[in-house]
């Protein structure tokens, strides 16, 4: 099946500036050794769909359930079961909805993923980070680096897209995949999935758009969506008509765009409001703004009284102006406020819930965490940061270890000589931006 998956691939890439090129026949590789694999590698730990059936019970009559799934699909009677809706909290304070599916409809999304990674990974331009093999928050972050520290940068527009997953055009999926993909029944399959609908307080409610944040191929449509609304158009389209330096950087529904001349930068926001408007879709007014940023903005902004230059977040870090220690432009990250603050919550309620464990079953569950934390947060000029969420991790844990009963557990010494036989993670830097 890999043979056969890089053989797509490798077409694909071989015809990616051949408008007329289509794979014509697709749906034949969803077979009984592709579905066994998608079987293996799913996590038997995930929430369960409105039927209820877990991997475990799958597995039980697994080659006849395959089997049974295979026939149906073959007779174009396969139709995907309702996700289930559940809500997660957001930064905001709102809420994400979130979709559950049933085990036997995310085989298939596994499956389909495949097939559609292998067709549009080739195409997928490099400014393209965020959910695809071999990527990361942290290349992006080196990449965006590169844009604004060497390159032509003096104006940063910060964006982000409302709603995205939620407000993404059938339609327009069907058309975007169409344009490499002529066989109907893996289309058949494809539509039904986004068509399948969502089981809410045990009422069903159609999906006329969106695609569902825990789909299993939700990810790859998102990227695809992207490629066609925004990164193909700023390539082909934007960047020759623009004068001086542009660059971009996307990473899932969150992007950054480079200028280096100001009308430029405000002729592209003006063009890319309607361009989303035109795919069903809008910009978060209160997340998205054009900012002067770059190596000249602090001595600008100074001649002008506007005070220091104005900052932007993306990926979870604040990026700011500053200087290296030869007094040359650099620019420079710490955890998100929000970020920060949100971490923070997590853990006082995770010490909360684990107030009654002995001290080193919680000290090496909140070692965890805090490696984790490190690992993504801990990058070059970071330290700062670090260090103050691990003093406020030191702090809940020494509330919390006090309210375990009436009488207080420990005095601050006490604390600190239980620290020492029990240390906590300490934090350090993990990932060098100009590495």
């Amino acid at each position: 099946m890999e043979t056969k998956l890089a053989r797509i691939s490798q077409l694909s890439y071989e015809n990616r500036n051949n408008p007329t090129f289509r794979f014509l026949s697709l749906a034949h590789l969803i077979d009984m050794k592709m579905l066994i694999d998608c079987h293996r590698n799913m996590d038997k730990d995930k929430a369960v769909g409105v039927d209820g059936i877990t991997k475990e019970a799958y597995s039980e009559h697994l080659n006849e359930n395959l089997e049974d799934l295979l026939d149906r699909m073959k007779r174009n009677a396969y139709k995907p079961k309702p996700a289930r809706r559940v809500y997660i909290p957001k930064d905001n304070g709102k809420t994400r909805p979130l979709s559950i599916y049933c085990y036997e409809d995310k085989l298939v999304q596994e499956a389909i993923r495949r097939i559609l990674e292998a067709i549009f990974e080739p195409l997928f331009y490099d400014e393209m980070m965020g959910f695809r093999p071999k990527r990361s928050c942290h290349q992006a972050l080196r990449k965006l680096n590169v844009m604004l520290e060497r390159r032509y940068t003096n104006y940063v527009l910060d964006a982000d897209i409302k709603g995205f997953f939620n407000h993404l055009d059938h339609d327009w999926i069907m058309k975007f995949i169409g344009s490499k993909v002529k066989d109907p029944n893996f289309l058949r399959i494809i539509k039904r999935m986004l068509k399948a609908g969502i089981m809410e307080d045990y009422q069903y409610e159609p999906t006329e758009e969106g695609s569902g944040q825990g789909s299993v191929c939700s990810p790859v449509i998102a990227n695809i969506y992207m490629h066609y609304v925004l990164l193909w158009w700023f390539h082909e389209r934007v960047r020759p008509a623009l004068k001086g330096y542009t660059g971009i950087i996307v990473y899932a529904d969150d992007f950054v765009v480079c200028f280096q001349y100001k009308d430029q930068a405000v002729r592209f926001y003006e063009s890319l409001k309607r361009r989303m408007e035109n795919f069903g879709l809008s910009l978060e007014e209160e997340k998205s703004r054009l900012l002067e940023f770059g190596r000249f903005a602090a001595e600008n902004r100074e001649l002008a009284g506007k005070g220091k230059p104005e900052t932007f977040n993306f990926l979870g870090f604040t990026h700011y102006c500053s200087k290296s220690r030869n007094g040359k432009f650099r620019v420079k990250r710490k955890t998100s406020r929000k970020k920060f603050a949100k971490k923070s919550r997590e853990i006082n309620r995770k010490l909360c819930q684990m107030r009654t464990l002995p001290v080193p079953v919680i000290i090496f569950k909140l070692n965890q965490i805090l490696t984790g934390y490190y690992h993504y947060y801990g990058i070059t000029d970071n330290s700062k940061s670090l260090n103050n969420f691990y003093y406020t991790v030191r702090k809940r844990l020494f509330y919390w270890l006090n309210r375990r009963s009436q009488k207080k557990s420990y005095s601050w010494e006490g604390f600190n000589e239980m620290m020492k036989a029990y240390p906590l993670k300490r934090p350090r830097i993990y990932v060098s931006i100009y590495g």
